[in-house]
């Protein structure tokens, strides 16, 4: 989707920012010798930024406003490595509060609700960007935070609660734990908000048939605001993201070079009126694409696809470069497996062995499935692994985001 002159006007009072500021970006844009983008080729000489670039920034290299104007920090939700501290004025937590505002409204949420939050608080983005939401709409907000399953079906129960924003891992553990006590009767849930991490189409269905609600997918990552930027609609058919705030552009992982619509890459974003850490085309590393053409439930907004990856989460087995998703492809496949499954990769005996565990319904064989699902992921992926079936339950549910692949070749 090419930049539009309203974006591109835009951009450029960035660019004016961040040269202004002389912060990281700022004398890099000078040193490039940028000091304005008037057209779409100006726009593409831009250099792309990373996440190493936002961690060289510690702890508040990225600002381009005075101290004076930064209200609130936060920080992304990885463990490893330099944090990232991402600043925001008073404009950019109003902006998001409206983005959100906006993801509620197009997942038919309204004043008369009652959200029950279980992401984090703190540092991380999730917990008050969805509470910030809520309340600029005007609907009632729980803000349970993360964990204590006792106490969040107490309170769904006990308040009634009509949404749920989770993570696809602790909706799917809330989903099992109110199943398993009998209290579905009792839920009051009818939609779910459901984001910050990649799940398939089997964990999807499984929390929409045991929940009984409708699920909408959210997109947001820390460094641009938080949750928020892009939510599915009631046609899914992908996610509508606010283009008013964010351009999004898509290019091969590989060469940077832009894709056509329709053609999946790395989503790579720019920033439009953010203050306290203005991005200009941050690559993600996350992986989709952009919908062409109008979506049927009428919104002017465009699509992107729902998340099929991350360009840098690539495994190499046996001289094949496998990415996780393929495997996910491949177990769905068999209706007699659940959503969970489990990689760990190891180094034996001299060569790279993959072991899939993966949990069933218990209506085949589990040797004859175990056998079945490694024939398939042979005649798919080029390599044969060890596959071992197990009963519902069996491997680890998480109150947070699910980790599901374990290189233990680098442990």
């Amino acid at each position: 989707m090419q930049i539009s002159p309203k974006q591109l006007e835009l951009v450029n009072e960035q660019v004016g920012r961040l040269v202004a500021s002389g912060n990281y970006f700022g004398r890099r844009l000078s040193e490039a010798g940028v000091t304005e983008v008037r057209t779409a080729a100006d726009f593409l000489a831009l250099p792309f930024s990373e996440k190493q670039d936002l961690r060289d920034c510690y702890p508040l290299g990225l600002s381009a406003v005075p101290e004076s104007e930064v209200v609130r920090i936060h920080s992304s939700s990885g463990t490893t490595g330099t944090p990232v501290i991402i600043p925001y004025t008073a404009r950019d937590v109003e902006d998001w509060a409206e983005q959100f505002r906006r993801c509620y409204e197009m997942a038919g949420v309204t004043a008369e609700d009652r959200v029950q939050i279980t992401p984090g608080y703190g540092l991380w983005t999730a917990g008050i960007g969805f509470q910030a939401g809520a309340e600029r709409l005007g609907a009632m907000c729980i803000p349970m935070g993360p964990g204590n399953t006792e106490k969040q079906l107490q309170f769904m129960v006990d308040m009634r609660s009509t949404v749920l924003g989770a993570t696809s891992s602790y909706a799917l553990l809330l989903a099992e734990e109110i199943e398993r006590r009998g209290i579905r009767d009792q839920i009051c849930l009818r939609k779910g908000i459901i984001g910050s991490e990649r799940w398939g189409r089997r964990m999807r269905e499984r929390i929409k048939g045991e929940l009984g609600i409708q699920i909408y997918d959210i997109y947001g990552l820390t460094e641009v605001y938080g949750p928020g930027i892009g939510i599915s609609c009631d046609a899914e058919d992908g996610m509508h993201y606010w283009d008013d705030f964010i351009y999004i552009e898509i290019v091969d992982p590989v060469t940077g070079a832009p894709v056509p619509d329709g053609t999946f890459g790395e989503i790579v974003i720019t920033t439009l009126v953010k203050e306290g850490a203005p991005l200009v085309r941050f690559r993600t590393h996350d992986i989709s694409r952009i919908i062409p053409g109008a979506c049927p439930c009428g919104s002017p907004f465009p699509r992107l696809d729902s998340i099929q990856g991350r360009s840098d989460d690539m495994m190499k087995i046996k001289g094949v470069n496998v990415f996780p998703r393929q495997i996910e492809e491949v177990l769905q496949e068999f209706p007699q497996l659940s959503s969970e499954y489990q990689i760990r990769i190891s180094h034996l005996e001299g060569r790279d062995t993959m072991r899939i565990y993966v949990e069933t319904d218990g209506t085949q064989d589990f040797l004859d499935l175990a056998d079945a699902v490694s024939d398939e992921v042979k005649r798919r992926i080029g390599f044969t692994p060890l596959v071992k079936v197990v009963e519902l339950g069996v491997l680890p549910r998480s109150e947070k985001k699910t980790r599901r692949v374990f290189d233990e070749r680098y442990e």
